[in-house]
């Protein structure tokens, strides 16, 4: 098949709308540097007061191991309630399997102040039963995540599931293989790279999650975006502005990788 290469007016126009869509990121930096106490540009010497203190400052380390262990348990809650969800439509096609599903996606659909609220009337119930699980907790917090990224967890295996070849079950099970080997042995390997992808992305959504957050905790599970948004209403700190560049480098780093991998990848393949 040939390859379509785009011409110089369409790269010009591409780098272009990546400029313009990378300037408000590329602002950051220098207010990162500014020596002033409160969000600014400098105006004459830089400084990297705002850096030193990310490492000073205990609030800061403490909310980002935070968020990464409540990202990792609700990647790991999100990823198998939607792939136990997920198979079970794929291989049993029930009758209602399009009301089921759609139920499933309520929470990609309900505004998010709607869920924000029900969740905390959710919290706080359990907080009269147990303190584990319930309000300000970060298991708490973490299940609260899992609510809202398990509708997007599921599309992506549904999508995966939706390229495989029925006939590799149908043949599994004309072997005498039982349901839990189907879905171990046959249907979860093919579907790897969707089930990796959706954890990914459930991980993701709950390290940036703000929105639900701010209505379930209050002065224990202070997680990342919760400090950072702190920062803003209180005293509008340009340690944000440190950090936000930290988190832009690491992105960049993390695609230029991936980028190089995959051109490894396609020039290892045989012709």
């Amino acid at each position: 098949m040939p390859t379509y290469r785009p011409g110089p007016v369409s790269l010009v126009i591409a780098a272009l709308v990546a400029l313009f869509l990378l300037l408000p990121l590329l602002a950051v930096i220098p207010v990162s540097l500014t020596p002033s106490r409160m969000l600014a540009m400098p105006t004459g010497e830089l400084s990297l007061r705002h850096y030193r203190s990310l490492i000073e400052d205990p609030r800061w380390l403490q909310s980002i191991l935070l968020s990464i262990r409540i990202g990792i348990v609700s990647s790991a809650i999100s990823t198998v309630l939607a792939l136990c969800f997920s198979l079970g439509v794929w291989m049993f096609q029930p009758r209602f399997t399009a009301t089921l599903v759609g139920f499933v996606l309520l929470p990609m659909v309900v505004p998010p102040v709607v869920s924000a609220v029900t969740l905390y009337f959710l919290l706080t119930s359990i907080s009269g039963v147990s303190s584990f699980f319930g309000y300000d907790t970060w298991l708490g917090v973490a299940m609260a995540h899992s609510v809202m990224t398990v509708p997007f967890a599921t599309v992506l295996i549904l999508v995966s599931l939706s390229q495989l070849d029925r006939r590799i079950d149908l043949a599994a099970r004309g072997l005498g293989a039982s349901v839990w080997e189907r879905a171990t042995r046959v249907i979860m390997p093919n579907i790897k790279f969707g089930i990796v992808t959706a954890a990914l992305l459930s991980f993701v959504l709950s390290w940036e999650e703000i929105g639900v957050t701010l209505f379930i905790t209050s002065v224990n599970a202070i997680t990342l975006p919760r400090l950072m948004w702190m920062g803003l209403r209180d005293n509008i700190d340009p340690a944000i502005a440190a950090l936000s560049v930290i988190l832009i480098i690491i992105t960049v780093l993390v695609l230029a990788v991936r980028s190089v991998v995959v051109r490894l990848n396609r020039g290892s393949k045989p012709l």
